[in-house]
């Protein structure tokens, strides 16, 4: 089932939130000081391809929360809006609950993205 919903996934706009990810990413990686933070978004690329078989936990210490609060302002609110409308428009329908939760956990993820592990479920 999770392979079902992730290739519906990607068919139905995946490719562009992973196409969004990567933009922030090499953005950030223009700068000397932001490719650590281009990284992330490049590793965060590859959850927003697949989402169906990843689970997100936050946590981090206090040096993932300055880089948190500095990513939050300049690049996660643009993500996390994105994600929060695209969810909002999947749970309008009870078919797309399912994606939409997804689009839920994205922007979870996209606020808070340093300290947060990604694992497979």
């Amino acid at each position: 089932m999770r392979t079902l919903g992730n290739i519906i996934w990607l068919v139905c706009g995946g490719w562009l939130l992973w196409l969004t990810w990567m933009f922030f990413g090499v953005l950030w990686c223009i700068t000397i000081v932001g490719i650590p933070i281009g990284m992330q978004c490049f590793k965060l690329a590859s959850v927003s391809l697949w989402p169906f078989n990843k689970q997100v936990d936050l946590g981090g210490g206090a040096p993932s929360f300055i880089i948190n609060v500095v990513w939050i302002v300049l690049t996660g609110w643009v993500l996390a809006l994105e994600h929060l409308i695209l969810g909002a428009i999947f749970c309008i329908t009870i078919v797309g609950i399912p994606f939409g939760l997804q689009h839920f956990k994205l922007a979870k993820l996209s606020l808070m993205p340093f300290g947060a592990q990604v694992s497979r479920i």
